[in-house]
């Protein structure tokens, strides 16, 4: 059975939007929101197709010299999902669950994320499938290194910027701008954002994701008239993103009563001490032993009974079997598709105000794209000015997309690939098709 989509000239087939042939497949979780938004614009017909492919999508082989001196070979891919607003902007991970699907996934996620908050940016995402735990530095760095140089036709400041993901950080990013640099023959800071800041890297971009997070969810709160303070938080993940929100709700007056990672976490309803588990996780390199609460699973904490739920671990971690059993009045999607779409309608009916992935996260792009204009500009912002220009984005932006949703009776996802699609399609249109 398909559904059609109704639009001016002709008529598409769309997939069943009630059928999931696989839940978990982030790219067909993201093409069924995509068709959702795409059947409440009218699209163009020939819009729709050039918007549901990706541009250029390669796969590499990495051969690399171990310290044991064996040669291993690791698989990575680059995917550049849409360019016609700027360059491609994305991250690179290094994990082992890495796959093709999943990088074009997070590739369309980026080009409207990047849409969503108005920024001159298309989108892309890069992987390598391994497991850096088990890797030297040196293995590391030689990994870096060849998959950098294997890629290195699609990169450049203005055609693909890359920028740190799951298992990759300042360090590797160094190497990827070093090896370009070297190839170039010059020295070329603006590829990649997320350096440190002796490399071209800006002020207040480590905590960006996080303060963005902490952003909208106050948006949020304020929308529902809930005051931030004493407010109960559930954060699930607690690296980079899901600490710096859970501290600076912590700030604002927030309530932190559970917190978790790949180890399980703690739950304790009078309040965590989030600095002194930041403090924990930064001696101990995760939460096991963290004596603040009782101890709690990843599961058991998706259902806790607060006021906001933070999911900012991986994807795919509310889906139809535990979406029923969610009791948050807000969730915040700190992680890149944390919810599947056949869970949407389930969080819909229980009336759960969901700020999606692609505006709630979108801090770290935010300020990613004003590390990249310093480093072009050659001129450095305090954190400061980094911090009230990100709080200005980020608050426009959720009130861009929270008319809209009022506008079209539609829930914040929905809105916002309304709000992303409808501007990606607009700049298509303006520069026509090249024959």
């Amino acid at each position: 059975m398909a559904t059609e989509l109704r639009l001016p000239t002709t008529n598409i087939v769309l997939p069943d939007k009630d059928r999931f042939l696989d839940e978990h497949n982030p790219f067909e979780a993201m093409m069924s929101r995509f068709d959702r938004a795409a059947e409440l614009l009218d699209l163009d017909p020939g819009i729709y197709k050039i918007l549901r492919n990706p541009e250029k999508q390669l796969t590499v082989s990495i051969p690399v010299h171990m310290d044991n001196g064996d040669v291993e070979v690791f698989t990575g891919y680059r995917v550049q999902y849409n360019t016609s607003r700027g360059p491609a902007k994305g991250g690179i991970r290094f994990d082992m669950q890495v796959n093709l699907e999943e990088v074009k996934a997070l590739a369309a996620w980026m080009t409207w994320k990047c849409a969503v908050v108005n920024l001159p940016f298309g989108g892309a995402k890069g992987g390598v499938i391994c497991d850096p735990s088990n890797l030297s530095v040196g293995e590391l760095e030689r990994l870096t290194r060849r998959y950098t140089s294997n890629i290195i036709s699609l990169l450049g400041p203005d055609t693909d910027v890359p920028a740190p993901d799951v298992n990759t950080n300042e360090r590797v990013m160094a190497w990827v701008m070093d090896t370009y640099s070297m190839h170039m023959r010059h020295t070329a800071s603006a590829v990649v954002t997320g350096k440190p800041l002796e490399l071209g890297g800006s002020a207040g971009r480590k905590e960006a994701t996080g303060r963005g997070c902490m952003i909208v969810t106050r948006e949020a709160l304020k929308e529902l008239g809930m005051p931030v303070r004493g407010t109960t938080v559930a954060v699930q993940g607690f690296g980079n993103v899901g600490s710096t929100a859970a501290m600076l709700l912590e700030r604002e007056g927030a309530r932190i009563t559970a917190i978790s990672d790949r180890t399980g976490g703690v739950h304790n309803p009078q309040g965590i001490d989030v600095t002194a588990a930041i403090e924990y996780v930064r001696r101990n390199r995760d939460l096991d032993g963290f004596a603040g609460g009782d101890p709690i699973t990843n599961d058991e904490l998706l259902t806790l009974s607060v006021d906001v739920l933070l999911p900012a671990a991986m994807e795919n971690v509310i889906t139809s079997r535990n979406a029923p059993k969610l009791q948050a009045k807000i969730i915040c999607e700190g992680a890149n598709g944390p919810t599947t779409a056949a869970a949407d309608a389930i969080l819909d009916e229980k009336g759960i105000f969901v700020v999606p992935d692609i505006l709630a996260n979108a801090g770290g792009v935010t300020v990613s794209y004003f590390e990249w204009v310093q480093n072009r500009g050659g001129y450095y912002w305090t954190e400061e000015t980094v911090n009230t220009r990100l709080e200005e984005i980020m608050t426009r932006s959720f009130t861009d997309v929270r008319a809209l949703a009022r506008q079209h009776k539609v829930n914040m996802r929905t809105a916002a690939y309304m709000l992303a699609i409808s501007r990606v399609s607009t700049v298509h249109k303006l520069r026509g098709i090249y024959a």
